[in-house]
């Protein structure tokens, strides 16, 4: 029975790659002369820490990741950005968690959107990932095509397409 996985994970070595090419970038420009921005990403607990003068540099400094990221092939979506800046002594700093596997709201959400769809594939939540089966592979294929309309803030891969 043909199946595939739908996942919601970030490559770290991307990642890495992203955060390097930023740090370069702020180091570079003019603005941020003189000024300390810190760029720090936890690999074990997937949070980058990061921290400006102020809120407005703060503010660019997440700009010009969410765009390099995108650059380097990750969503922006991968990015959780809803927690509020925080005032630590000289600089403000804020904590952003990495979106790394499908939470168990999301799943089923997915699910749900999957059943709904009326397509003839069963949909199974498996730890953070999302197993689709079918007796078709274009069935499979229908359902990809059709996850892809779906906004749910997340960024979905498909892995382990098996016919």
């Amino acid at each position: 029975m043909p199946s595939f996985d739908m996942v919601s994970k970030a490559d770290l070595q991307t990642l890495d790659n992203a955060i390097n090419t930023v740090r370069k970038e702020i180091t570079n420009r003019f603005d941020f002369k003189g000024s300390p921005v810190e760029i720090e990403l936890d690999k074990k607990t997937f949070k980058l820490n990061l921290a400006a003068e102020s809120e407005m540099k703060l503010d660019q400094v997440i700009d010009v990741l969410i765009s390099r990221s995108m650059r380097q092939g990750l969503a922006a979506e991968v990015y959780d950005t809803g927690k509020e800046p925080f005032q630590s002594g000289k600089l403000v700093k804020k904590e952003i968690q990495i979106r790394n596997g499908i939470q168990q709201a999301d799943a089923k959400k997915i699910v749900k959107l999957i059943k709904d769809s009326g397509l003839k594939v069963q949909a199974a939540i498996m730890d953070d990932t999302v197993r689709v089966s079918a007796k078709k592979i274009d069935d499979l294929q229908a359902v990809i095509q059709a996850s892809k309309t779906w906004n749910l803030g997340i960024p979905l891969q498909y892995i382990n397409m098996k016919s």
